[in-house]
């Protein structure tokens, strides 16, 4: 590890800029690819937000004790991720009005309204989207753990 570390490997900015590539990952499948996110989805990106912000806030102190918060929201983030995957999976259920549709902010009008386009709900327990057999939300929950391992080679990471 010493070798690397003096080429200048820095596993806090890779695991902080893993996070931002996740976000920009996710943003992308929904306003490019047309993929709204379910609940546990949105739940998923706040982590990875806090992890961006932990490596700001690292790079402007030096604080090493910051790469410890930020093992800790990638790994919340893969824990979510798992989550969602059994929810996918029918392993366990969520609440209803993210496994069957939900009407919440819809006002009395808007669901009279026959003109009113209302977009279909968007379920916890349906897969939009998959890669090598993974979903999104397996994917995350990989990807985030090794994120985590980052974190914690900078957590433990000595000088």
């Amino acid at each position: 590890m010493a070798a690397i570390e003096k080429r200048g490997f820095r596993p806090e900015v890779w695991a902080g800029l893993g996070s931002a590539a996740l976000l920009i990952g996710a943003f992308g499948f929904q306003h490019l690819g047309g993929l709204p996110p379910c609940q546990l989805c949105i739940w998923q990106r706040w982590p990875h937000a806090v992890a961006v912000l932990v490596l700001a806030l690292l790079l402007a102190t030096g604080w090493r004790v910051l790469a410890v918060l930020g093992a800790l929201a990638a790994m919340t983030s893969a824990g979510i991720g798992l989550f969602h995957l059994g929810v996918e999976q029918g392993w366990w259920e969520f609440i209803s009005t993210c496994t069957q549709g939900s009407i919440a902010g819809l006002s009395g009008a808007d669901l009279l309204d026959p003109t009113l386009a209302t977009p279909p709900p968007v379920r916890c327990d349906a897969i939009a989207w998959s890669f090598m057999g993974l979903s999104m939300a397996a994917w995350n929950a990989v990807l985030s753990t090794l994120l985590a391992g980052l974190w914690t080679m900078a957590a433990l990471r000595r000088g």
